[in-house]
């Protein structure tokens, strides 16, 4: 089968839209498939696969307490109109239409089979509800769509008046099984262990620094080490920051601590994080978003905390360092369950939806025979 895969976001800025669309892309080729993907890239000299096409530079927009870096305009719409010209896909998968962005030109422009992914939860959207009306245009062209999980495929049926199958995010459980800790870690005295963005306040490294004090008061060799990038004004005792890490640095940073923590404040759909803790072996304490609480069972996968509340965290954190027995019972159950996750099998679901969007189109994907234009949204983006 030949795919087209269009990412809304850079190619060379980190983030779980572009980690979902490699480790997809990566699974369809190991299985024999012909894939290429359309992406923005913000650094000319970044280095790319061989299967992605370079779409322009992203222009940073917040987007639900994040900022999301998106593209559009001419240039770029000439740039997906020939590479789907050339491409000569069954399908063109995008994702994130509903985003101002390289996804919504591809979709704009195409016929044929078309499936779209749809990441994000944000059940108080302004910016969808605003863009409704002229978004319904463009999502007419889908043939399939998929949500990663119920809260974004809620999010599509209150905003955007359509539905998908849920289709969870994936991850290669054996890349992080196999993973080795790092010298010295965790150490005698436990370590604690965080991912993400240090300087974006949604993925909650302050709530677990503001819980910091009261763990080392019990703990006082407890150490915690911190991936992603981002600085910190001043970085307390006993942190150890590792900056941007590679996915297999990231893989041993998650099987170098006894807890993984995941204090994330909001507008997570699914959360990636939390299936790479658990491949690798980490027990977790998470907020009790409904995201998170799903992949965790409820707290039978991992312990759940009060969202941006110090002092449960604490508490949390300091349960699993005192109990080895709890944290192999969560250990041994998430490693069971994250089987589920594997991309041997999500790459299986997600051609199933391509071979219903191709059953339900004959030929292949085309340059749209009529231009979508983009200034219906544009006249919206105002009231923004």
């Amino acid at each position: 089968m030949r795919v087209g895969i269009v990412s809304p976001y850079p190619w060379d800025v980190p983030g779980g839209v572009v980690a979902h669309i490699a480790d997809l892309a990566e699974a369809l080729i190991a299985r024999g498939h012909d894939v290429a993907v359309m992406s923005p890239v913000d650094d000319e000299d970044a280095p790319l696969p061989n299967y992605v096409t370079r779409a322009g530079r992203s222009v940073p927009i917040p987007y639900n307490g994040s900022v999301s870096r998106l593209l559009l305009g001419p240039v770029s719409a000439a740039r997906v109109r020939r590479w789907l010209h050339e491409g000569n896909f069954d399908v063109l998968h995008v994702h994130s239409p509903e985003t101002f962005s390289l996804s919504l030109l591809a979709l704009g422009n195409a016929d044929g089979p078309i499936v779209a992914t749809f990441h994000a939860a944000n059940p108080k959207s302004r910016i969808l509800s605003i863009l409704q009306n002229p978004l319904q245009v463009y999502l007419e062209r889908l043939s399939g769509s998929i949500a990663v999980s119920p809260a974004a495929r809620k999010t599509i049926v209150d905003h955007l008046g359509g539905d998908a199958v849920v289709v969870p995010n994936g991850v290669h459980v054996a890349k992080y099984a196999g993973a080795i800790p790092m010298p010295g870690w965790p150490g005698p005295g436990g370590a604690l262990g965080f991912v993400g963005r240090i300087d974006e306040p949604r993925k909650g490294l302050a709530v677990l620094l503001a819980a910091w004090p009261q763990i080392r008061a019990t703990h006082p060799d407890t150490r915690l080490l911190v991936a992603g990038p981002g600085k910190l004004d001043r970085v307390p005792e006993g942190v150890t920051l590792l900056g941007q890490v590679s996915d297999a640095d990231k893989a041993r940073a998650l099987a170098s601590v006894d807890v993984f923590v995941a204090p994330n404040t909001g507008g997570e759909s699914f959360g990636i994080v939390l299936l790479e803790a658990m491949a690798a072996g980490a027990p977790i304490v998470a907020s009790d978003l409904d995201a998170f609480s799903r992949v965790l069972e409820d707290g039978a996968l991992g312990e759940l905390a009060t969202v941006a509340d110090p002092a449960s965290f604490a508490e949390r954190c300091l349960t699993l360092l005192d109990s080895a027995d709890r944290r192999q019972e969560l250990r041994s159950a998430a490693r069971r369950a994250v089987a589920r996750y594997d991309w041997s099998v999500v790459a299986t679901e997600v051609l199933r939806v391509y071979e219903t969007a191709i059953a339900a189109n004959t030929g292949k994907v085309v340059e749209g025979a009529s231009v979508l234009e983009i200034e219906a949204i544009e006249q919206e983006l105002p009231a923004l």
